[in-house]
């Protein structure tokens, strides 16, 4: 039987044999359905058609993106570590160039993902490559195709592999999660934010929001929560959730800066 895919946003939900009858995912406030309304697809149908592209970021740090863009648009983040490789966050499309290419970079130990809209195919992720996910239980609720491969942490962090660690900031979601690389930016470290820490077009500022499509703000003590959970740590650079959404240098007194800037507009 397929499991299908909804087509705005990417997630997978549990092999059937006809489609579910809407996408709890996209019927939520911080998503939304197309003027066409609900359409699926499958792993099978999209092969072929769409392919996964690669760019390296920096040394150990590769991102794998679909193309044409499909669902939400974002890219995964593939982090080489000398305890195991981590995937951050994960995109819909897996086929074997992808797999083995994954596999020649060492594999994947784990997967770590920001938030339910990035959940997309984690399973087929899980299953390709024997690794568990590693998702905040604050969203729980929000997981369409439940596995035992998926794992529930909770608490203000989690340690992941060798010096890792997983940052919970709610806001965008209760559990929504970013990473803290020490080793990125020759040793100056790197956030690995997905859309928690919305980079900015400018690429030197980021925003932070409930929902980005459909611009529903978040509020000042969300703001200082996020501000206030990545705080304790050194980062000099911040990678979102796009190729080139990437605060590349002094990313630490970017981000203060723009909380700052983001609750004086709040406040006005």
């Amino acid at each position: 039987m397929p499991a299908f895919i909804c087509v705005t946003c990417g997630t997978q939900y549990p092999p059937g044999e006809t489609p579910p009858a809407a996408c709890p995912i996209c019927l939520d406030e911080r998503q939304f359905l197309p003027p066409g309304g609900q359409d699926w697809t499958t792993l099978e149908r999209m092969r072929g058609p769409y392919a996964n592209a690669w760019r390296r970021h920096e040394q150990d740090l590769y991102g794998i993106g679909t193309v044409p863009g499909f669902a939400i648009g974002q890219r995964a983040l593939l982090l080489r570590t000398p305890a195991g490789n981590v995937l951050w966050d994960c995109i819909t499309l897996i086929d074997d160039a992808t797999v083995d290419l994954v596999r020649a970079l060492g594999g994947i130990a784990a997967i770590a993902i920001s938030h339910p809209h990035y959940y997309s195919c984690m399973v087929e992720w899980a299953h390709a490559f024997d690794a568990p996910v590693w998702l905040h239980a604050a969203d729980r609720e929000h997981v369409m195709r439940p596995d035992p491969a998926l794992r529930f942490w909770s608490g203000p962090t989690h340690p992941l592999l060798g010096d890792l660690t997983l940052i919970n900031a709610p806001g965008h979601f209760d559990g929504a999660t970013m990473l803290h690389w020490p080793a990125g930016a020759d040793g100056r470290g790197a956030l690995l934010s997905g859309d928690i820490v919305q980079v900015s077009a400018d690429r030197a500022t980021a925003g932070f929001m409930r929902s980005y499509p459909n611009w529903i703000p978040l509020g000042p003590s969300a703001v200082h929560r996020i501000a206030e959970a990545v705080r304790p740590f050194a980062f000099e650079r911040v990678y979102g959730a796009w190729w080139d959404r990437a605060i590349m240098a002094d990313g630490k007194a970017a981000v203060e800066r723009s909380v700052a800037r983001a609750l004086r507009w709040l406040a006005d």
